[in-house]
């Protein structure tokens, strides 16, 4: 659901897939609050001071990501997809940053 595809203006809601050992580019939503849950998978969330900082993320699990919050989200699995629900207001915004180099994330390899 998005302002491309209904009428909707203030909200992106979509359902996310990430195959095993994918990780994004460093990233923020802008003035965007973010929501997630995840259906399957195992999924993390690096943030703070060189991404330092982690959130793990199972089946059941609710996350919230904060407006302007820079950020990486990996599928922590080689082997499984990692399957979310992700609702964003106002829209699905998406700020890429500089890259930084696998080794700066803890314990996260490639498929």
């Amino acid at each position: 659901m998005s302002i491309q595809h209904t009428p909707a203006t203030k909200i992106w809601f979509g359902q996310v897939s990430n195959t095993p050992g994918y990780r994004s580019l460093p990233h923020h939503h802008g003035e965007a609050e973010t929501g997630g849950y995840v259906l399957r998978g195992h999924g993390r969330i690096y943030f703070g001071e060189n991404y330092s900082e982690f959130l793990d993320m199972k089946a059941g699990d609710w996350v919230f990501v904060p407006p302007f919050m820079p950020h990486v989200e990996a599928n922590m699995s080689v082997t499984e997809d990692l399957v979310w629900l992700t609702a964003r207001t106002p829209e699905n915004l998406v700020i890429n940053l500089e890259d930084v180099p696998d080794e700066t994330l803890a314990d996260y390899r490639r498929a």
